[in-house]
């Protein structure tokens, strides 16, 4: 498996890192975009399971996050991230100019993937969205939610801590203690990430019949940080006939790296066989 690294400048003038897990021989492409406070190096395990089977697998850091430039947890505009996702696939299709490209989107990153999919990217074989983000459970503080539109109005850079519970995303012990030892997981966001968050969550909902692209949606069935709701709303509501739903009994909210994540790699393997 080759490994790779990089980096590209995005809207901003941001330095946007990324990294690569390349099989010898590749025949399709997921490009990663991950959650809240975390970064690409997280996503190592899909990589190397899904390396194994012959896909390229692709993960950036979004601005503010890991090792790419910005302010910890601030954009200006949900904008931003839509910028730091086209502009990445970009760089995808000109790494690998013959293969098709699947979104994959954990979290915050299914928010983005969500925003870019309402738009009708062109091209696309399909997406897959994970812990899915249109029903915040536990960060959704009413008094933190206030506070952050009036600040967000008058001092949008103002730093505030989104107090995630750690242990709500995995049963598994080990990748709870993997995360909090991580020197490159913040829990530090913006007034302006927060408005733009919620802003962003009523767009999707309003524009979700324009989703027409395949779709694989994965959920813990017992998130507390995003609830299943929201994933089963967008099965309900998305106007493509292709899409799925798993929900997992028991799993938090990080199904990818919670104890049965072996069936959850298998079923997006599965998904991604009959999308090639």
């Amino acid at each position: 498996m080759q490994t790779l690294e990089g980096y590209f400048v995005s809207f901003g003038a941001e330095k946007i890192f990324y990294r690569g897990w390349r099989p010898a021989k590749a025949k399709a492409v997921l490009q990663v975009t991950h959650g809240f406070g975390e970064h690409s190096g997280r996503y190592e395990g899909l990589a190397q399971y899904l390396g194994s089977l012959g896909y390229a697998v692709y993960a950036q850091d979004l601005r503010g996050h890991g090792r790419s430039t910005g302010q910890r947890g601030h954009i200006e505009s949900w904008l931003d991230y839509w910028y730091d996702l086209t502009l990445f696939r970009s760089q995808l299709e000109a790494l690998e100019p013959r293969l098709p490209i699947f979104l994959y989107g954990h979290s915050m990153g299914s928010l983005v993937v969500l925003d870019y999919l309402v738009k009708q990217p062109p091209d696309l074989r399909g997406a897959i969205v994970s812990g899915v983000l249109l029903e915040p459970g536990q960060p959704a503080q009413p008094l933190l939610v206030a506070i952050a539109r009036l600040l967000s109005r008058f001092w949008p850079q103002a730093p505030l801590r989104l107090n995630l519970d750690i242990n709500a995303l995995s049963r598994d012990s080990a990748t709870v203690q993997a995360y909090r030892s991580d020197p490159l997981v913040h829990n530090r966001v913006s007034a302006r990430w927060g408005t733009e968050v919620l802003q962003t969550i009523e767009t999707v909902k309003a524009q979700v019949k324009s989703i027409r692209d395949p779709l694989l949606i994965l959920h813990g069935e017992a998130d507390a940080i995003n609830r299943v709701e929201g994933a089963r709303w967008l099965f309900r509501e998305a106007s493509t006939t292709d899409k799925e739903l798993r929900v997992y009994p028991g799993s938090f909210h990080e199904p990818h790296n919670d104890l049965n994540k072996g069936q959850v790699l298998q079923d997006i393997a599965e998904w991604l066989e009959r999308h090639l």
